[in-house]
């Protein structure tokens, strides 16, 4: 298994007719090539904890990043996606060997086989606790860690780390299949998404006019999903060899701030300025400056100095901070209905209202909002409650709405930069290009998949208990998702 975060057959299908990546081009080639739908929200969290546990996020309780927290305004970290298990846990536990590369955890923990754990923590605990100093002896140097944060003016030594990060990335998973010559084994790229979101616009071309260090990062990903792809079929016998991703992407156009509008038709309720007079001059004034020739450029260069460290202080100190957290303590909780915090596409009737402790109450409230915002006339909004999309049993956890706008080519924020809830047209060089979107990537060959097999329809939580299926173990009936492999022309 080898996961391209963010994977879209939208880039992917042009690089692979350009000849950038013969690996996958073959790999499609050979045997099955499909769009895979995610979870909504289709977020990193929730989509690979959904890929690996065969749950949804109602059953595994997790929407985003971030939970809510005892006080208002305030979220925690989402733990992993144990007690459930996942298809490599299921695995060890019948004798398989696993191993597990680059997964978001927060440490590894005991199985047959091996977990280095990615995205958290560059130094996360691995199992065996030795297994990080021996890939680093592998690699002769450290294992990498997450890309620093994008700014403008670093674009080409940015994009050139990324290369280098998927460069040894492949080498160590390889290295670990090589010695390790694990039963499954999965290996995650999450670069892949990193640079979609920052450089969307350079990779939304015909291939021949992506700029070469864009292509040579797409090559240098085709060459260590190959590696990888080599070193676990150098142990012989039969072999499969899967590429998903977690969700797709694509271009975002626009800006809904949730909590603008919420305020706006009376939901949210503050007991002074939501934002600081000037930072509702200075986000008006940098919105149209964008539309002044010439200005972009000096508008890039500022938001690289404003974006982290000394420059974020100062600009929070010259003209507020209009984060949410920062916002919240103005907040009139006694009076707001609802508020989106912390999940973007989430909006959550407030625990703190006394007067909405009627069910009947409630449900007034959640039509209410819902009816207006399909009603919206700037966006096309569609309003989701999580019975709608979620089988799971964990949906007090969930936000009560969600929501999805423009079909995801609008991005929901819940910040207060902004004077207006609606931003067209928005500055690219904070939050970057691109955006998620529903339809992910699967790619699979080896022994059993038919050439040209047609899936049908299939889901990220599917994915899990077609492997299971495959290796002869049988999943658990709780799981949501369900196995397609006898539609591949695999026999468990």
């Amino acid at each position: 298994m080898l996961g391209l975060d963010g994977g879209t057959f939208d880039l992917l299908d042009p690089l692979m007719a350009a000849g950038d990546l013969p690996f996958l081009r073959e790999l499609a080639r050979t045997g099955v090539k499909a769009p895979l739908t995610s979870v909504y929200p289709a977020k990193t969290i929730p989509a690979w904890y959904s890929f690996a546990t065969g749950l949804d996020p109602g059953e595994l309780g997790i929407f985003g990043f971030t939970e809510p927290d005892a006080t208002p305004g305030t979220s925690k970290l989402v733990q992993s996606f144990r007690p459930a298990e996942a298809v490599w846990d299921r695995l060890s536990r019948t004798g398989r060997r696993v191993g597990v590369v680059n997964f978001p955890l927060w440490a590894g923990y005991p199985v047959h086989g091996f977990i280095l754990p990615g995205m958290f923590s560059p130094s996360a605990p691995t199992y065996p606790s030795a297994l990080r100093a021996e890939v680093e002896g592998q690699l002769g140097a450290a294992y990498p860690s997450e890309l620093p944060v994008f700014k403008d003016s670093e674009r080409d030594a940015w994009v050139a780390g990324a290369t280098r990060s998927i460069v040894q990335r492949g080498r160590a998973a390889a290295a670990l299949a090589e010695q390790h010559r694990p039963d499954f084994m999965f290996a995650l790229f999450r670069e892949t998404d990193r640079l979609q979101h920052q450089l969307w616009t350079e990779l939304d071309r015909p291939a021949d006019e992506i700029p070469q260090d864009l292509r040579t990062f797409w090559r240098e990903v085709d060459r260590a999903c190959a590696a990888v792809d080599r070193a676990f079929r150098s142990a012989g016998g039969p072999a499969i060899t899967l590429v998903i991703s977690d969700h797709g992407h694509g271009a975002i156009h626009s800006d809904f701030l949730t909590n603008r509008w919420l305020e706006a038709e009376g939901f949210l309720r503050f007991q002074s300025a939501p934002a600081p007079l000037g930072r509702r001059l200075f986000s008006s004034a940098f919105l149209s400056a964008q539309r002044v020739p010439g200005v972009n450029r000096i508008s890039r260069r500022l938001a690289d100095l404003l974006r982290e460290g000394r420059g974020a202080s100062l600009a929070n100190l010259v003209v507020g901070d209009a984060s949410f957290e920062r916002v919240s303590g103005r907040i009139d909780w006694k009076r707001t209905v609802a508020f989106s915090y912390p999940v973007p596409e989430g909006i959550y009737l407030n625990p703190f209202n006394p007067e909405l402790e009627s069910p009947e109450h409630r449900s007034a409230v959640l039509d209410e909002i819902r009816r207006r915002l399909e009603r919206y006339t700037e966006a096309r909004i569609e309003v989701l409650g999580p019975e709608q999309i979620y089988r799971g049993r964990n949906l007090r956890h969930a936000p009560d709405l969600l929501i999805r706008v423009d079909d995801m080519r609008t991005e929901p924020r819940m910040d207060f930069a902004y004077p207006r809830p609606m931003i067209r047209d928005r500055p690219d060089y904070f939050c970057g290009s691109g955006t998620h979107r529903m339809d992910g990537i699967l790619i699979g060959a080896g022994d059993g998949i038919r050439a040209g097999a047609n899936p049908g329809a299939i889901r990220l939580v599917d994915v899990a208990p077609t492997i299971l299926d495959a290796m002869g173990v049988v999943a658990p009936p709780a799981w949501n998702g369900r196995s397609f492999g006898a539609r591949l022309g695999l026999a468990s």
